[in-house]
């Protein structure tokens, strides 16, 4: 017992030390209290946002352009957020795809979030809703990883994976690549998505940081689908595997 109170009594010593600065011999407890929340608000409590154009842009393929958009944001402490996000297709006059999020996010370390929420998705027709959980964030070496499991309002499981890397080449220009890959666990033939891998997209992109928060940028992208979803798309789009060149802008604020 003794050999065990000789090993404890420097810890418990070193604890009260720590619990106790300079200042406490001089001021009352109850204002120190106040001055430690007030350092711990100031630190670490603030309530900010973010909002990120990470790609719109321009495609063009066999000499018709099409604007895509993925956009997204938040607003929160360091612990709990609100994110949105956002993505779709814009072509020939109308709305290929166009999707919405709204997401519930919690830090579960210093370089991961925990999100739940719902997604919309508005095109194609008809309309789907879907249940969302999701792990967003930096894995080693700097790769920004999003992936999320949906389950959506006909009782239908689907799988995204997405993957960046952003590669400094000087102080302003960065290589940027990227990989976006779909899964199903069933298919939905009304929307044209088959069960397994259902699509790939592929891209590189170039781009200029004119200010941090704004950046043009030229590249390649290269999109395919598989299986059951080419075979559902091949009636209208026989020409799935897709390869273009892009142009757009990067921002943020």
């Amino acid at each position: 017992m003794r050999r065990v109170f000789l090993w404890l009594a420097p810890l418990l010593l070193a604890e009260t030390a720590l619990s106790q600065t300079a200042a406490d011999a001089y001021y009352d407890p109850t204002a120190m209290a106040a001055a430690r929340a007030a350092l711990k608000a100031s630190h670490g409590a603030q309530i900010n946002s973010l909002i990120l154009g990470e790609r719109i842009e321009a495609q063009t393929r066999d000499g018709d352009t099409e604007t895509v958009w993925e956009a997204q944001g938040w607003i929160g402490g360091d612990e709990h957020k609100l994110w949105f996000k956002t993505e779709g297709e814009y072509a020939d006059g109308r709305f290929e795809e166009a999707e919405l999020q709204a997401l519930y996010s919690r830090a579960v370390s210093p370089f991961w979030d925990l999100q739940v929420g719902l997604r919309h998705d508005v095109r194609p027709d008809p309309s789907r809703t879907y249940a969302v959980a999701g792990l967003q964030g930096l894995a080693p070496y700097w790769f920004e990883l999003d992936s999320q499991l949906f389950l959506s309002d006909q009782g239908d499981f689907s799988l995204r994976f997405e993957a960046e890397y952003e590669l400094r080449l000087t102080q302003r220009l960065i290589l940027q690549p990227r990989m976006e890959l779909n899964a199903a666990f069933s298919d939905d033939a009304e929307i044209g998505v088959g069960s397994g891998l259902s699509s790939a997209d592929l891209g590189v992109r170039l781009r200029y940081e004119v200010r941090r928060e704004f950046a043009p940028y030229v590249g390649i992208s290269w999109i395919e689908s598989f299986g059951q979803t080419r075979d559902l798309e091949s009636v209208d789009d026989p020409q799935r595997d897709e390869f273009a060149w892009v142009a757009g802008i990067r921002f943020w604020f």
